[in-house]
């Protein structure tokens, strides 16, 4: 039997989080009712190629293809405030958007969150280790992440943030 959800159900929604970076970029994918939470698929993309160029070729044609797989509704990104030296930065802004550019063609509604939001909605505190992140994100979605990368853990944090606060939104509606 067909029927619309009430009040008291919720809307599943799929969301990617991804954790830009110019070598690896953690990509981290939840389906989330906005207070149940599981784990679809996390990785990591290796970006190997000698070329920047065609690094970010390569990110395109992965993050493309991990969408066009799973097809989420929405996606979070990290945005950058910190950048090592000037050429990280312009590196990092460049690989940010080729990844927007990558959600965008995948039809997702993209959001942004700064690492201190992340923090705060996954352990409750801003100035979180990485590590206690990790934990939180583990006990979130049922996983067990232990030597992986963080890069893989933030991103997850990133769709766990997403999750969180579009939740909230739709309850102040």
């Amino acid at each position: 039997m067909n029927r619309a959800p009430t009040s008291v159900e919720m809307t599943i929604h799929r969301i990617i989080g991804v954790d830009p970076g110019s070598r690896i970029t953690g990509y981290g994918i939840i389906d989330s009712d906005g207070q149940n939470t599981r784990l679809v698929e996390a990785g990591c993309i290796r970006l190997l190629e000698s070329s920047f160029a065609l690094r970010l070729k390569r990110l395109f044609e992965e993050i493309t293809g991990i969408c066009h797989q799973h097809r989420p509704e929405s996606a979070s990104v990290e945005q950058v405030f910190y950048a090592r030296n000037v050429r990280s930065a312009l590196q990092l802004g460049q690989v940010r958007g080729v990844i927007l550019l990558s959600l965008i063609h995948s039809q997702c509604e993209i959001f942004e969150y700064s690492a201190l939001e992340v923090k705060s909605a996954v352990t409750g505190y801003g100035r979180a280790d990485k590590q206690q992140v990790r934990k939180m994100i583990e006990l979130m979605v049922h996983g067990d992440f232990g030597n992986s990368r963080y890069d893989l853990t933030d991103a997850l944090g990133l769709a766990v943030t997403h999750a969180q606060v579009s939740s909230f939104r739709s309850k102040l509606k």
